[in-house]
């Protein structure tokens, strides 16, 4: 028999209580806690926190400890009052002012993709996603779902943005994409990627093609100090002629779609690609049983509450590749979230 002092029961209730850790993460973004502290001259007791993002004491004091206890936080004593401020955590991915903050991703997840989650064990039964169930939006044009509205739209690039600031320059130096020197994002949204390889490869010239829509808000509220070397263009990569490239980078597109998709996009590329030119895409990669990393498979689950998609193993990709006449296939674990794979016409 169990017992509350069981290893199994203590780990049960962790993870029973996994989304009240994260909901206390979204909620301190929203309010606003991490920015309010950043921009404050020294530690803030509670009264100033709760007063600065218009909250109850009580709540705030709560939620604040749970930070301390979570290490978002730091707390010191003074006089028998306590005082608050970031920790090195917090204020490198929890702080607007930060080039590497996840504000925005976090709040999307907070508020799209929690709200999907909700109903996993429908998606699992289902075998599809669950905006229908969640925000009362047919699912049938997957991106329209996904860009419910144009505050969503700005906040789910906003979110891509911040993933490519801390991830994007492991991706893109796995491999040397020197001999590339015209690149085209596909789907690329607000041009992170893009600049990062002006950055890392002096000299290439690269096209951002995604959708008129994410265009338009790409322009509108990102910039571009390189727009010689960066060309936003309007298309769509299933119907449209693609940009002619010597590297096409698919970055977070393929786990979308369902194999059928993957393969006619595939097939699109080859098509339109120089010989020797290549695909490079980056994803996070199932290993080949299919029973890890973690995070990866809760990745896939994600695909499975939110797109058509899932998160793939290297053998899996490897034959969707060749199955549209790519060859000399290489993948390289980054050690990080995300991995790349390179292929050649």
């Amino acid at each position: 028999m169990g017992s509350s002092g069981d290893d199994g029961y203590r780990l049960l209730n962790e993870y029973t209580n996994g989304f009240m850790v994260s909901q206390v993460l979204f909620a301190a973004c929203e309010l606003g806690v991490f920015d309010l502290l950043a921009e404050a001259p020294g530690p803030l007791d509670v009264a100033a926190v709760a007063a600065g993002v218009e909250a109850s004491s009580h709540g705030t004091e709560l939620l604040l400890d749970t930070c301390v206890s979570l290490k978002l936080l730091k707390v010191e004593t003074r006089a028998g009052k306590a005082f608050y401020q970031n920790t090195e955590l917090s204020s490198a991915y929890l702080t607007r002012v930060s080039p590497t903050s996840q504000c925005n991703l976090l709040k999307y997840m907070g508020r799209t993709s929690y709200g999907c989650w909700g109903h996993l064990a429908d998606a699992v039964r289902e075998g599809k996603n669950q905006y229908l169930q969640t925000f009362g939006v047919p699912a049938e044009d997957l991106f329209k779902a996904i860009y419910r509205s144009e505050g969503e739209r700005l906040q789910f690039m906003q979110a891509l943005q911040e993933v490519w600031s801390v991830n994007g320059r492991s991706v893109l130096t796995a491999f040397d994409l020197s001999g590339f020197p015209l690149m085209c994002d596909l789907g690329g949204g607000p041009g992170a990627l893009a600049k990062e390889c002006l950055s890392l490869y002096p000299g290439c010239k690269v096209t951002v093609f995604d959708v008129p829509e994410v265009v338009r808000t790409a322009k509108q509220h990102f910039s571009f100090p390189e727009e010689e070397d960066i060309h936003l263009q309007e298309g769509d990569f299933f119907k449209d002629p693609l940009p002619e490239a010597d590297l096409y980078i698919l970055a977070r597109i393929l786990h979308d779609w369902a194999d059928g998709k993957c393969s006619h996009l595939l097939e699109r590329v080859y098509h339109t690609c120089k010989p020797g030119g290549g695909i490079l895409v980056i994803e996070s990669l199932l290993d080949e049983d299919r029973r890890g990393p973690l995070l990866t498979q809760l990745y896939s689950l994600n695909m499975l509450v939110q797109t058509e998609g899932q998160e793939r193993t290297p053998t899996h990709y490897h034959m969707l590749l060749s199955s549209a006449g790519f060859r000399d296939f290489q993948f390289k674990k980054t050690g990080a979230i995300y991995d790349a794979i390179l292929v050649r016409k």
